[in-house]
């Protein structure tokens, strides 16, 4: 026990490291995290995912649910509305392109007939925003582009999600009708965004009265916990719910809110110590989250690795191409056009949402959840070395050819206060 206590202790203090080196060197530190877990998992042995047995899952999905509400409380709702159309747009495009993208080579290089192959390219069609949304903070990018991207990467679950469940009842029921598919994604964004908007409300009203009991500074994330459930005992999205109530949080007007609410009470918004504690809290479980990720990332076969990366460059040209278009107009620099369109990491929803065709008994599911575990693996690093390439006159050149940005846009920009 007590070398498990100085390892964590240990790790604590690399994660510290690695997030100034990050910022020196531009080496993403969750990729080096997940290199840590790679080496005391699958390299060495050492440990295993069911050595966590069902803590390890239960934890990562604390950490997503803490990462997305945190993430919410930074957006700011008049940037999130201008950035709406541009969000919609990458969203879409680089879902639909990445599905077809990895569908194709899962037919042509795997040999997977067409519904596991379909059903591989919805699994890693999206964008993690485990993944996603520290990058985008560490790198300084401009608010609305780092708005476009966080938004992208909760959508994209969602997407993910209702479709991966759609095609494992296409395969095992029989059919589902593209108005229920249609009708599911719906449900699941607007009535998650409305629970969480509604949540956030009612937490605003009764907050300045929990402050008055002690030690309460972990209650709001306790009640995003509760929100997050209660959407996904619903059926909703609970990513998202958890993310618009943050949102409410940090965006409500005391004003409208005591009119609506009737009450005389001073209305209690987040404090910059809450803020603090919750951004300590996504630190800390980040940590925990790419470790268990590379833990839990498997090797069977070398030539996954090949088709991986092929999948993985054929998307990075789709969404540089995307890119140029969708983030055209000025006021989106070089850099963040660039950024935006290295950002197509996979992650842990990825790798749950690969395990449930064999639990299905779908016939490839061995074959869907390798792939899909290969692919996590090298859409990070191939995303971390793009970034790291970035800080090169030579690429920044080539990006401004490719999208069509003056170079002179390729400095990073200052943090925003």
């Amino acid at each position: 026990m007590s070398n498990i206590i100085l390892i964590i202790g240990l790790m604590i203090f690399v994660s510290h490291f690695l997030a100034v080196l990050f910022r020196r060197t531009n080496i993403p530190d969750v990729l080096l995290l997940m290199v840590i877990g790679l080496a005391a998992g699958p390299l060495m042995g050492w440990v295993s995912p069911d050595d966590f047995g069902k803590v390890g899952p239960v934890i990562a999905t604390i950490a997503l649910v803490v990462i997305l509400f945190e993430s919410g409380t930074s957006l700011r709702l008049d940037v999130m509305v201008k950035s709406l159309g541009t969000t919609g747009k990458l969203t879409v495009g680089c879902f639909i392109g990445t599905g077809v993208i990895v569908t194709g080579v899962a037919m042509l290089a795997l040999g997977m007939p067409l519904l596991a192959a379909l059903l591989l390219g919805v699994i890693l069609a999206g964008t993690s925003s485990a993944v996603v949304i520290p990058m985008v903070e560490s790198l300084r990018l401009q608010e609305g582009t780092a708005t476009v991207l966080v938004l992208e990467s909760a959508l994209t679950d969602v997407l993910c999600i209702v479709g991966v469940f759609a095609l494992l009842h296409v395969m095992t029921d029989g059919d589902v009708g593209a108005g229920k598919l249609i009708g599911g994604v719906l449900a699941s964004l607007i009535f998650a965004a409305v629970l969480g908007i509604l949540g956030g409300v009612g937490w605003l009203l009764i907050l300045g009265k929990v402050r008055d009991f002690p030690n309460t500074i972990s209650t709001t994330i306790a009640y995003a916990f509760l929100i997050y459930g209660l959407s996904e005992f619903l059926g909703f999205s609970g990513a998202i719910a958890a993310m618009a109530l943050g949102l409410t949080l940090t965006n409500f007007d005391p004003r409208w809110l005591k009119q609506l609410s009737g009450l005389d009470h001073k209305i209690e918004a987040l404090t910059p110590m809450d803020i603090a504690f919750y951004r300590e809290a996504v630190f800390l479980l980040k940590t925990y989250f790419f470790i268990y990720l590379g833990i839990s990332i498997q090797f069977s076969d070398s030539k996954l690795a090949l088709v991986a990366l092929s999948m993985m460059v054929l998307v990075f040209l789709m969404r540089i191409v995307l890119t140029r278009y969708v983030f055209a107009p000025s006021s989106f620099s070089l850099r963040d056009s660039a950024i935006a369109s290295m950002l197509a990491p996979k992650g842990l929803a990825a790798a749950v949402l690969a395990s449930l065709p064999l639990q299905y008994g779908v016939a490839e599911g061995v074959q869907i959840r390798d792939t899909a575990y290969m692919v996590v693996l090298v859409s990070i690093t191939l995303c971390a070395v793009l970034i790291m390439g970035f800080s090169a006159k030579p690429v920044q050149s080539l990006y401004a050819m490719l999208l069509g940005k003056p170079r002179s846009d390729a400095a990073p920009q200052a943090p925003q206060q």
